[in-house]
């Protein structure tokens, strides 16, 4: 997988110049362009700002091509948080609640 140029697929399909991208991530953009530049790849840290930046998850973002990307709500992701710190019986309960919704 080609890093840097799936960012760059990843920033014309939203029409955001490197200097758009550089905001929304909060990187600057002399570090975008050194990538490029020098054929660099980005830190995990600089990666997650750039998937924070184009709303997915690192998952997301080195996950196949091919594979369907669902996007969650702020909604979603805390309904999930909140399903993970559940125990099991807890899990039961919720899921037999909302099959009788």
């Amino acid at each position: 997988m080609d890093i840097l140029e799936k960012i760059r697929r990843y920033r014309i399909e939203r029409n955001w110049t490197e200097y758009q991208l550089a905001e929304k991530s909060e990187l600057p953009q002399s570090t975008i362009s050194t990538w490029y530049r020098k054929n660099q790849i980005p830190t995990i840290p600089s990666m997650e700002k750039i998937c924070r930046a184009f709303q997915i998850t690192l998952a997301q973002f080195f996950t196949d091509d091919n594979a369907e990307i669902v996007t969650l709500t702020k909604t979603q992701s805390e309904i999930l948080r909140e399903w993970n710190r559940l125990n099991e019986r807890q899990k039961t309960i919720v899921l037999d609640l909302l099959k009788e919704m």
